[in-house]
């Protein structure tokens, strides 16, 4: 049975990242600890909205909040990241190897390509050369 704790938090990380702004928030948060005002200012939208947002990503502990005077410091919690990334490890993996699926499919495509033409060039004397000689017998 999978933890329902963690379970839970997992759920609650997607869904905090599933928003933009909560992204971006969180992008501003890895150069260091802000307060609610100065993370505000950084958007378009509201300071309540901003609040509701800062409210999200603490309950899914994206974020804490530590106290420095009368100010609340908002800093970023990688650990729930660990999780996501975890979870995203599997389909890295699957397109990492299509992708390389791909590259040895278009290599060997331009390959052959690359082979059939010399070929044809050599076979008909080259393009120019046939051009040249039908405009010559005219």
């Amino acid at each position: 049975m999978r933890n329902r704790q963690l379970t839970y938090l997992t759920e609650a990380a997607f869904s905090a990242l599933a928003d933009p702004t909560r992204r971006a928030v969180l992008d501003l948060l890895l150069r260091g600890s802000l307060p609610a005002g100065q993370i505000a200012q950084a958007f378009p939208v509201s300071r309540p909205a901003i609040s509701k947002h800062l409210r999200v990503l603490r309950g899914a502990r994206l974020v804490r909040v530590r106290r420095v005077g009368r100010q609340r410091l908002f800093e970023l919690n990688p650990k729930p990241l660990k999780s996501v990334d975890l979870w995203l490890s599997r389909y890295r993996a699957f397109w990492q190897s299509e992708l390389s699926n791909l590259k040895r499919f278009v290599e060997a495509a331009h390959a052959k390509e690359t082979s059939s033409r010399r070929v044809n060039k050599t076979n008909t004397g080259g393009k120019h050369g046939s051009t040249t000689t039908n405009t010559e017998s005219r």
